[in-house]
């Protein structure tokens, strides 16, 4: 009897601590449910090539593309897994469906032609979602009628963009995509570091549930062609307990934006920096973000957007 109690007081003990230890991390399919049930896609979705998506003739969802072409660059590891998880978030809650795209034929307002230049069965181009959840790298093969197309499809249709980590790398060729975005990646000094993140906003959605700074390991990076008088920053790097002094540190003083929201024409623009490592992803407070970034894109929700100046120090 005794060896019994000893045996289930260890497994209790054992579960418990494993609890603490995972409580912010997988295991999020809450967010946004609704007593309890998980609203998977059903009858709510739009079916594939269905006119009712457009006219509004049935209930649906909204759509996000993933888009993460990577062919002219390199493919951060975290990259499947955060694409899996946004997915995962607007499946389990209800919020939007995700269509998972690795190359950009789906970036035009045009037809979409597979390599025979005949169109694709059921093929959908950007008149067909909502918003765009982003984590592409580098150079982009797209032709300048595309370009056009994708700057429309936010500026002019009002339509989301919400672009992670490495989209801060992409079209460096490409100034207007810059303009749209609202800054570029300018290297990562520090590399992957552990360092406290300041959040400005506590109001905007994602950001609620934050203490004003939180202990956070990422691959942290810094942001050239940024203006404060064009986005709302709502997050920010502390960088007094970082070397100022390395050679990549280009800033001069320490506005180390590290998540903001902004306008672009009529649709809403979203960009965090977090998210290099695959295990960020399970981090809670990071899944939080990005699903209210996304249902903030799609204008399921709504925020402050005026523009404030870096905090002056105390």
């Amino acid at each position: 009897m005794k060896l019994r109690v000893t045996f289930a007081l260890l497994a209790f003990s054992f579960f418990f601590a494993n609890a603490q230890q995972t409580q912010n991390r997988q295991g999020t399919a809450d967010l946004g449910m609704q007593d309890g049930i998980r609203r998977g896609p059903g009858m709510n979705a739009a079916s594939v090539g269905d006119y009712s998506y457009h006219n509004n003739a049935v209930p649906h969802r909204k759509r996000v593309l993933a888009w993460i072409d990577v062919s002219n660059g390199y493919q951060h590891d975290s990259i499947s897994h955060a694409v899996a998880t946004i997915e995962r978030l607007g499946y389990e809650t209800g919020a939007y469906d995700t269509f998972i795209r690795t190359d950009s034929k789906m970036i035009t307002k045009g037809a979409v032609n597979g390599s025979d230049g005949k169109p694709l069965l059921y093929s959908k181009n950007l008149n067909d979602y909502d918003a765009i959840f982003f984590f592409g790298v580098r150079e982009i093969d797209l032709t300048p009628e595309q370009r056009a197309d994708l700057l429309s499809f936010v500026h002019d249709d009002g339509k989301g963009f919400v672009a992670a980590h490495a989209g801060a790398t992409a079209f460096f060729s490409w100034p207007e995509f810059g303009e749209m975005l609202g800054g570029r990646f300018d290297e990562h000094p520090w590399g992957i570091t552990e360092a406290p993140v300041i959040v400005e906003d506590p109001k905007f959605p994602g950001m609620t549930n934050l203490p004003a700074s939180f202990a956070h390991i990422d691959e942290y990076y810094q942001i050239k062609d940024f203006s404060r008088s064009k986005a709302r920053v709502l997050l920010r790097l502390d960088v007094s307990g970082l070397d100022k002094n390395m050679p990549l540190v280009h800033h001069k003083d320490d506005d180390f934006p590290l998540a903001w929201a902004k306008m672009y024409g009529k649709g809403r623009v979203y960009y965090s920096a977090l998210g290099h490592d695959p295990s960020t992803w399970d981090d809670r407070v990071v899944q939080q973000m990005y699903y209210e970034a996304i249902r903030w894109a799609l204008k399921l929700t709504d925020a402050e957007l005026a523009p404030r100046a870096f905090p002056a120090s105390k």
